[in-house]
């Protein structure tokens, strides 16, 4: 199993203390200081992260267009996936589904809303229907043909999907204040924030992930691992007696 990251504060974070506590090996595959995407032989499952950039930035990141083939391939070949934010704007990309600015930046604590087709999915069937996340981003997905929508929120249609054993979230569950903290120190992050909601922006929001982060990291894990057992069929090692 692979991790891709495109910025080091934008780690697996709750979704690898899942992995972790189940003792389920993974690689983390850092883009951003230029390692190698891996073979798709290689490839047994596939989680892959946010970043500050867009899905075309493809002169400033020359790697986005192989990771971009590489989860292409993956998914049409049934390999598990699960995207996070920029991860889940590449999913869509991969599939031929347009990426683009939404009505206007998407920032803080907010509602997302389950749809229909969530309470008969292996991994969002028993989930709140309504629920708070994470918001940072400014883009969003046309739904690419086959895909399944199972989450929305007020501003934007597109927030999970399914296609295959293919997940797309573009809300953040698996960071707490420490991780939002980290990206404050990021200027690309700090500087948009400010410009969106002002000089105290960034207090106000590790206070409101602070507030929420033990239902959001517990529904992290609990989405995370039903996608472990019932899509991936990722299993802990038994132990030897």
């Amino acid at each position: 199993m692979f991790v891709l990251q495109h910025i080091d504060c934008e780690p697996a974070a709750a979704y690898g203390d899942e992995l972790r506590a189940r003792d389920i090996a993974f690689e983390d595959v850092c883009l951003y200081a230029g390692d190698p995407l891996p073979e798709l032989r290689e490839v047994g499952a596939l989680i892959v992260m946010g970043g500050p950039m867009g899905t075309s930035d493809e002169s400033q990141h020359p790697w986005l267009r192989p990771e971009k083939e590489l989860i292409s391939r993956a998914v049409q070949n049934n390999v598990p996936y699960w995207g996070v934010c920029l991860g889940a704007q590449l999913l869509a990309a991969s599939l031929g589904g347009a990426v683009a600015p939404g009505p206007a930046p998407e920032v803080g604590v907010l509602s997302i809303e389950l749809t229909a087709a969530a309470a008969s999915d292996p991994v969002f069937a028993g989930a709140p229907a309504r629920f708070e996340a994470l918001q940072w981003h400014g883009d969003t997905w046309e739904l690419p043909a086959g895909a399944v929508r199972l989450a929305s929120s007020g501003q934007y249609p597109e927030q999970a999907f399914v296609f295959k054993r293919a997940y797309g979230l573009q809300f953040h569950l698996e960071v707490d204040a420490g991780l939002v903290t980290d990206w404050g120190d990021v200027s690309a992050y700090a500087e948009s924030l400010a410009q969106l909601r002002g000089d105290e922006a960034l207090p106000a929001l590790i206070d409101a992930v602070s507030n929420a982060q033990a239902e959001m990291v517990g529904l992290a894990r609990s989405l995370f691992g039903r996608w472990l057992d019932r899509v991936a069929v990722v299993r802990s090692p038994v132990a030897e007696t």
